[in-house]
């Protein structure tokens, strides 16, 4: 079925991994991919699919809303996957106002632009939809009642050799918002304009809420590819606290695949939490990253070791988070393909293979190139 699809922030990490898995597996489909180019979008993600006959590119900020209308009008947008955000904690710590602007008054703009123009269509609603990605950080934070480790309750083939839960409590679909950053507050309130303006106006959304993503593309002021360019460089590994907080880590991949099926197969009014199945403390992760890159490297083990450098830790550092992702498991069959070391091989590979990449982002010049194309348009 031919069909019309808007992703927002499709040059970023997790955007531009759902943009070329739409592109490649969907030749029917017409993806428009909307970014602002912020410092975390980056067409050089995008580069094996920017010449093909059913993508196209928009730069453009969420936020400006006749630009939204014109968008869906002339695209005739069908469906889209929000995934637009400002998404770094630090960041929105020391500058909550953009992370208002762009998370929430950006969701409303791209919802009200979808509504007037859905409206407008002599099937209205039938056959739209409108897909909210957000993350477990607005669930607040769980404790820490096994700090060192018991085993899991969740079995699934990504999660037999890393099998560990820090908690017996978990995030659930119907688990009360209790958001402590900036970050979280604001993805909690669009959170909230998604879900209003189905129950407002009948709009067809639904909501997923994913765990810590890892992989390819990802912006190194992010832990992981952060800790692998400064093992590269030899620079220190900075350690909030003592590294006792734990996450639950899900391959970006594994993500998309999720939003391609939750996005084709998901119940209208629905949320669905999306996780690994795979609980790690940060001091640990850490560990695994040091290993992995030294061997890939051709270090001796233990040698980037004495770059870990514990700093003061975050304000309101949430200790864990831990999703039950058992509906999506249940009801629509997804699951989590990767064990965690065979991703954060990969993930390693992927960086070390691609340090040009690394280097053009962390010297800004990527920045400048985009001003520089798009400053006379």
């Amino acid at each position: 079925m031919k069909r019309n699809i808007l992703i927002t922030g499709g040059a970023g990490f997790i955007g531009s991994h759902v943009v070329r898995l739409f592109v490649n597996k969907y030749p029917d489909y017409h993806i428009v991919n909307l970014d602002k180019l912020t410092y975390a979008g980056n067409l050089a993600n995008l580069k094996e699919i920017e010449d093909r006959p059913n993508y196209t590119f928009v730069r453009a900020d969420i936020v400006d809303f006749e630009v939204m209308r014109r968008i869906m009008d002339e695209h005739e947008i069908d469906g889209i996957i929000h995934l637009a955000a400002e998404s770094h904690v630090d960041r929105s710590i020391k500058d909550p106002f953009t992370f208002a602007r762009t998370n929430v008054m950006g969701t409303l703009s791209l919802l009200q632009a979808a509504k007037e123009y859905w409206e407008t269509l002599p099937e209205k609603y039938e056959g739209k939809r409108f897909y909210h990605i957000s993350t477990d950080e607005v669930y607040g934070a769980l404790e820490l009642t096994n700090p060192k480790g018991i085993e899991s309750p969740f079995t699934t083939a990504a999660s037999s050799e890393h099998h560990h839960a820090y908690g017996t409590v978990f995030f659930l679909e119907t688990t009360k918002y209790n958001p402590h950053s900036p970050y979280s507050a604001s993805k909690a309130s669009s959170d909230h304009f998604v879900r209003a303006y189905h129950d407002t106006y009948g709009m067809p959304t639904i909501v997923t809420n994913c765990s810590n993503n890892y992989g390819p593309y990802q912006f190194p002021e992010k832990l992981i590819p952060l800790f692998i360019n400064n093992i590269r460089h030899r620079k220190p590994l900075p350690v909030y606290g003592k590294g006792e907080n734990v996450r639950d880590w899900l391959y970006v991949e594994d993500h998309a695949r999720a939003i391609d099926l939750i996005f084709h197969k998901g119940i209208i009014a629905e949320t669905y939490n999306i996780g690994g199945f795979n609980e790690w403390k940060n001091i640990d992760i850490i560990k695994v990253i040091i290993k992995t890159v030294d061997r890939l490297l051709g270090n001796p083990e233990g040698y980037s070791d004495e770059l870990i450098t514990y700093v003061t830790d975050r304000l309101g550092h949430d200790m864990r988070y831990a999703i039950d992702s058992r509906k999506l498991q249940r009801e629509l069959g997804w699951e989590p393909s990767l064990q965690f070391e065979e991703g954060i091989e990969r993930t390693v590979r992927w960086y070390l293979d691609h340090q040009d990449w690394m280097d053009n982002i962390t010297s800004g010049d990527y920045e400048r190139y985009y001003e520089d194309m798009y400053k006379n348009r």
